[in-house]
């Protein structure tokens, strides 16, 4: 049970990239999620936000929870197939994001994707320190981190650039 959550349901097992793959699996579940809220329309944005802190809270909590036994598990301090920090990355990423209707929801999704994705590997200052915090926490604070980067670039693109 425990590899199941800390791979995100098995995700984060893919042999290229568990990193994207997990963050792929996440996507597609607050893309679900979103169509369920919305029913075809518009989804208010402090609706979807707290859905989405809603499941930071419980993948941030997981990862720390399991990321000691994640580490000894898999034998590595960040173990790739641990992607429920990922999770809670992506979330965090989505949270306040302007929300839309119909396709451009996924556009929305896609922006956000790609950008916590590259914030996620590029690790700008001071992100990569983050990682040194023992256990679960160095494990989840980087992708958090990388979350804040790329939710601040989201808010640019997808209000001024791409209305």
């Amino acid at each position: 049970m425990r590899r199941w959550i800390v791979t995100f349901g098995g995700s984060g097992l893919s042999p290229l990239a568990p990193g994207t793959a997990g963050s792929a699996a996440a996507a597609a579940l607050l893309l679900v999620l979103y169509a369920l809220l919305s029913g075809g329309t518009q989804v208010p944005v402090g609706w979807f936000s707290l859905w989405c802190l809603g499941a930071v809270l419980a993948s941030g909590l997981l990862c720390v929870w399991l990321g000691r036994w994640a580490i000894a598990h898999f034998g590595r301090s960040d173990p790739p197939s641990l992607v429920i920090d990922e999770v809670a990355g992506l979330c965090l990423t989505m949270t306040a994001l302007p929300t839309f209707a119909g396709w451009q929801q996924w556009r929305a999704m896609l922006v956000a994707f790609v950008a916590f994705r590259i914030f996620d590997i590029v690790k700008p200052p001071p992100i990569r320190t983050l990682e040194r915090l023992p256990h679960g926490w160095g494990i989840l604070a980087d992708d958090l981190g990388a979350a804040v980067y790329a939710n601040v670039l989201c808010q640019v693109v997808l209000r001024w650039l791409l209305p």
